[in-house]
This record gives C-alpha cells, sequence and structure tokens, in this order.
C-alpha cells in the first residue's frame, strides 16, 4: 500500500487505466466471436473498427492490429463473404482563383529618409545662426 500522496494517486491512475485497457479488449473479443460466428461484412467492419479503436488508445501496435485486420480480411474471403466497396467521396479540387478575381496591388509605401523633419531643420539653423 503506498504511503505518499503521489505514489497513491499513481495506483488509481493505474487501476483506472487497467480497467479502461480491459474494457477495450473486452470488445475487442466479443466483436471478434460476433465475426467468427457469423461472417459477414458488417461484423468483419465492426471488429476491424475496433481493432483501429486499440491502436487509436495506444493500447495495440499499429503492425499488430494491421496483421490482426488482414488475418480476418482471410477468413471472410474463406467463408465466401461480398465485400462491400466503399464509395469514395469526389475529391474536393482547391480553389482556382479566375483571372478577373486577382486582389488590387497595394499602394507603394510612403518613403522615409532618416534626415530631420523641416521643423527641427529650422531650429537647428536658428540656433548656428544665433552662435
Amino acid at each position: 500500500m503506498p504511503i505518499i500522496k503521489s505514489a497513491k494517486k499513481a495506483a488509481r491512475q493505474a487501476n483506472k487505466r487497467t480497467e479502461h485497457n480491459v474494457d477495450i479488449k473486452k470488445a475487442i473479443k466479443n466483436a471478434l466471436k460476433a465475426f467468427k460466428a457469423k461472417p459477414s461484412a458488417k461484423t468483419l467492419s465492426a471488429a476491424q473498427s475496433e481493432y483501429d479503436k486499440a491502436v487509436k488508445k495506444d493500447l495495440m501496435k499499429k503492425n499488430t492490429a494491421s496483421r490482426r485486420k488482414a488475418k480476418l480480411y482471410e477468413m471472410a474471403k474463406a467463408a465466401g463473404v461480398k465485400m462491400e466497396k466503399a464509395a469514395k467521396k469526389p475529391a474536393t479540387k482547391p480553389a482556382v482563383k479566375k483571372a478577373a478575381e486577382k486582389p488590387a496591388a497595394k499602394k507603394p509605401a510612403a518613403k522615409t529618409t532618416a534626415k530631420e523633419p523641416a521643423a527641427k531643420k529650422t531650429q537647428s539653423k536658428a540656433k548656428a545662426e544665433k552662435k
């Protein structure tokens, strides 16, 4: 049993994460059982989706999930499941600007010089004349 406050919190977090991970693993197993009991495109998709969720939550490595999904696909193919091709969304092309829609050219910035302003010139000239 932890004594230090941070160790107690770490233990609580570990328990919470373990419960969460067990829930995800159960979902994978249930989806897998459903697929093996009745292979269909819908159950295949559900099982593959569970693997993707596990990867997203860092419960399983990407390649492991990919390998298992491929095995599921082979099982579905052997069972004679017809795969439904996902309807591809039409790719949106980036908006092309027409020649008439060109933005107006910017006016050139006013030129600034390092010279003294006119008011100061007169003051400095007046001081020079007095001397």
